[in-house]
Parts: structure tokens; sequence; C-alpha cells
């Protein structure tokens, strides 16, 4: 039989990755008249959770003293918990508590159910502004990397409720819960946090990116940059909190106006 090529006239469709795929899950391209399958992961999924563990116990070592101090400081300036405990959708849509220290009153969200929180937003305490602008309040998350539920690096976990919402209004979004999320990642590192759906558009161009492209070196050039950032956040807070006084000398280096608008202006990026 001679082989021929027939023609059909046939609509095909096919149904995007829902979050309860398996951990290889696939991404769909269309070429002219092809459907073009192709997983998402490359061999580098299974490695990295054996980098990231010990990296995550080293820096908790660090870490944990100044997780103990800013608990501390949260339980003697306001009145709840140390802690803060949300439920948050992980890996193929794994639901997990996230842990983190409190920064905002008691039932901030009582009276307004889920919602983003915003710049200058009242609920959030005069410690928690310092504990978020220095991200420490983030540092109780190495134990949900610990546990296998987070990662080091990868899209910001999401809640359940804006989850489903996000779902239904944006194609693709469910692909960022092919990896495990992370503490810090691609979108983190580049843009502010979510206050709006526009927002999270456009963090998940990044989150996609990383998604599929996600590789040792992509990590370990997240990783320095946070930690540089982290860094400078850190020096810009110190210099503010000190309100030192132009021309003033400190440890041999000279304090300049100029000085503190360069370090506050890289803390902010």
């Amino acid at each position: 039989m001679n082989s021929q090529q027939i023609s059909f006239d046939v609509a095909v469709r096919t149904a995007p990755p829902k979050r309860h795929t398996p951990h290889h899950a696939v991404d769909f391209a269309v070429t002219g008249d092809s459907v073009i399958v192709q997983p998402l992961h490359k061999r580098y999924v299974w490695v990295k959770p054996l980098i990231e563990y010990p990296l995550a116990v080293v820096i908790s070592l660090f870490a944990i003293p100044i997780v103990l101090i800013a608990a501390l400081a949260t339980k003697i300036t306001s009145s709840g918990p140390c802690f803060f405990r949300q439920t948050r959708v992980g890996l193929n849509g794994r639901e997990f508590q996230v842990v983190k220290i409190r920064t905002m009153v008691v039932d901030a969200e009582a009276l307004t159910g889920p919602v983003w929180s915003l710049s200058g937003d009242p609920r959030i305490t005069r410690l928690g502004r310092f504990l978020r602008a220095s991200h420490i309040d983030e540092f109780p998350q190495l134990l949900n990397v610990l546990r296998g539920e987070m990662s080091l690096i990868g899209p910001r976990p999401e809640r359940p409720e804006f989850v489903a919402q996000l779902e239904w209004q944006m194609e693709h979004y469910s692909q960022r819960l092919n990896v495990r999320p992370g503490i810090t990642g691609l979108a983190q590192m580049l843009l502010p946090p979510d206050s709006d759906t526009e927002s999270v558009r456009i963090k998940l161009k990044h989150d996609l990116y990383y998604v599929r492209h996600m590789s040792l070196l992509l990590d370990l050039k997240i990783l320095v940059h946070t930690a540089w950032d982290l860094t400078c956040s850190l020096a810009g807070i110190a210099l503010r909190f000190l309100q030192l006084p132009q021309g003033e000398t400190v440890i041999g280096f000279e304090v300049t106006r100029q000085s503190l608008q360069a370090v506050s202006s890289v803390s902010s990026h």
C-alpha cells in the first residue's frame, strides 16, 4: 500500500493543563496547523531540591537568631501571636500552611475578607513595616522549604481564594503550580508586591518564563541578586533609622546626603 497524505477538515481543541496535572506538566504551542506538546521541565527539577535543602539548612542557622529577636519584638510591641499562618497553594495545587512573622494587627481581614495589602496599609503595624521592608518577616518560610512545601526560588505561593479567581481570568495561570513556590523568585526580584489583577498579570509573564526556563544558572542569578537586594535594603533602613547628618564620619567612611540617597534608591528597587 502506497502511503498518501490525506487531508481532513477537522477542528482540533486542546485543553490547557489543570492545576492538578502531574509534576511533569506540559505546555501547548500552536504553530500553523500543528499543535506542539512540550514538557515544561528539565532534569534540573529533580536536582534542585538536593541543592536547596542543605543551602536552606545553612541559611536557617543564621536566620534563627534574627527570627527570635523579631518575634520577641512583635510580641512586645503589639497584642497577638508572634507568628502568622496562612493557607497557600503549592505544587500541583496542594494547599499548605505558610509561616511568617506577623506584621498586621490581629484579625486584619475580619471586615474586608481576603484582600491584597496596599502601600500604606493601616492594618500593618509600625514594626511590621520594618519587617516587610527588610523581608525579615519572610525568614520563617525556610521551615516550609525544609518541609518540602516550598523552594528557595520559585513563584510566590498565592492564597486559594485568589488562585480560584485568577485561574479563570488569566490563561496559563495554573502553570505557576507546576513547580514548588519560592521565598524569592524572578517576579519578586523585579516587581513590587501584588496590589491588583493587573500587577498579577505582569508578574505572571515573569513566573511563566521561570517555569519554562528554570535552571541552575538562573537560580544562582536570582539568589545572588536577592542577597544583594536584601543587603542594600537593610543598609538603607539602618541609615534612615540612624538619621546620620551630612558629612558625619562613621568607621572611617564619610556619610553624605548623596550616599544616603544612593543607598535608599538601591534598596527601593
